[in-house]
């Protein structure tokens, strides 16, 4: 979920929409949580493994020190893609959950041979979602899964994602499903806008950043 996969229905992009509805958790209230999904912690220990194997992936793929360090670069915003690439799958479930939506691993294995092909090979296409969205060969299944949930979803809810009013319709679904997981952000990655189910950054000058020490970069 743009820096982050979202190939087919971009579920990343933001609505046009009106002062949106903010929620964000306190360390106090939720201790070693980067965020807190339907009463289910994601830990910032949870946040900082799937960021480290985005950067074991990314150095795995470079040649030298300086390649790697260009690729650093170019996503410094990862640990803040990763967490809310991690919201927003908790919120596509419960929307999906919702319109009776299920998603099997036949269709996932049928996705991926297809994308396989068009990418000239398994490892052409783990190459190009690293590259591309910042997701780690290990992930890959899992972003498919949830490419084909997306588009089912708006299938199942009448939303033609190549329309301005199926798009807000999806997107109207995807807000409930966060309004009912009641997403919280520790204030560190942001805040969760309830309205585009999409983390926003926030200034929060009483806190400090998330420090390289923390995640090996600067998020």
């Amino acid at each position: 979920m743009h820096r982050r996969r979202r190939t087919a229905l971009v579920l990343s992009a933001a609505l046009a929409a009106a002062a949106p509805l903010l929620t964000a958790c306190g360390s106090e209230a939720h201790p070693g949580a980067a965020a807190v999904v339907g009463g289910d912690r994601i830990t910032i220990a949870q946040l900082e493994s799937r960021v480290n194997e985005v950067r074991t992936a990314q150095r795995a793929a470079t040649p030298n020190q300086a390649q790697y360090e260009q690729a650093v670069t170019k996503t410094a915003s990862l640990t803040r893609d990763t967490l809310h690439t991690m919201v927003l799958d908790r919120v596509l479930d419960q929307a999906a959950a919702k319109a009776g939506v299920s998603v099997t691993r036949k269709d996932t294995q049928q996705l991926r041979s297809s994308l396989e092909q068009q990418a000239g090979g398994a490892k052409a296409l783990e190459a190009a979602w690293l590259q591309q969205y910042g997701v780690a060969p290990k992930r890959l299944d899992d972003s498919l899964r949830t490419e084909i949930e997306a588009q089912k979803l708006a299938a199942a809810i009448g939303a033609d994602m190549n329309t301005t009013e199926g798009q807000a319709t999806f997107w109207k679904a995807m807000s409930d499903a966060s309004k009912k997981l009641d997403v919280d952000l520790n204030p560190r990655y942001g805040a969760w806008d309830v309205k585009k189910s999409s983390r926003v950054d926030v200034k929060t000058p009483w806190l400090r950043e998330v420090t390289a020490g923390q995640t090996q970069e600067t998020a």
